[in-house]
């Protein structure tokens, strides 16, 4: 494939992404994704054949490892855990508030919404919150904590939750809040 045609691929991939961050699964229809994109009908097929759930799909993973990428930098510059765990929640409240509390997290939505019924997504999904529990995990096994898996998702589980109430509350509250308990607890 030409770079014009990456391009126009990562602009289907980037317009997905926003749309089911701000309205889910549901939220992006294949008519707004093209109109969001700016790219042909024709290329939404050429590139993915295999329809919405392709899309979405290899969407929530791009959205996922760059959100791992920057989960592991900061995993690499801060002194332990909780400073990793601060810094993240500061990272994604700063981005949810920026956005008008439309984008929380890029894998959460589609998680809700689809897990129970679509094999390929609850996959992409599981994929994408398994990267950056394992990206705890060994912060938490290189500071020396004990029981760092089961603490990576007691963690991953409270930033998920913080996130949600944040964009419920419409409020960098909750997000406060577990970065204060986290820190006591670790």
């Amino acid at each position: 494939m030409g770079q014009k045609g990456e391009e126009t691929r990562g602009r289907l991939l980037d317009a997905t992404r926003e749309l089911i961050e701000e309205g889910g699964y549901f939220g992006a229809g294949l008519n707004q994704v093209i109109a969001a994109s700016g790219a042909p009908r024709g290329s939404l097929y050429f590139h993915f054949p295999g329809g919405k759930d392709q899309m979405v799909a290899e969407s929530v993973r791009r959205g996922g490892h760059e959100i791992g990428r920057v989960v592991r930098e900061l995993a690499e510059a801060v002194p332990d855990t909780a400073s990793l765990v601060v810094a993240v929640l500061a990272l994604l409240g700063d981005r949810l508030e920026a956005s008008g509390w439309r984008k929380g997290c890029p894998v959460a939505t589609v998680a809700l919404e689809m897990a129970a019924t679509s094999d390929p997504l609850q996959e992409v999904c599981s994929e994408v919150y398994g990267s950056w529990e394992d990206t705890i995990r060994d912060r938490l096994a290189a500071d020396g904590h004990p029981e760092a898996g089961d603490v990576a998702v007691t963690v991953l589980a409270l930033i998920e939750g913080a996130l949600l109430l944040a964009r419920a509350h419409r409020s960098r509250e909750p997000l406060d809040r577990v970065a204060r308990r986290i820190v006591t607890l670790l």
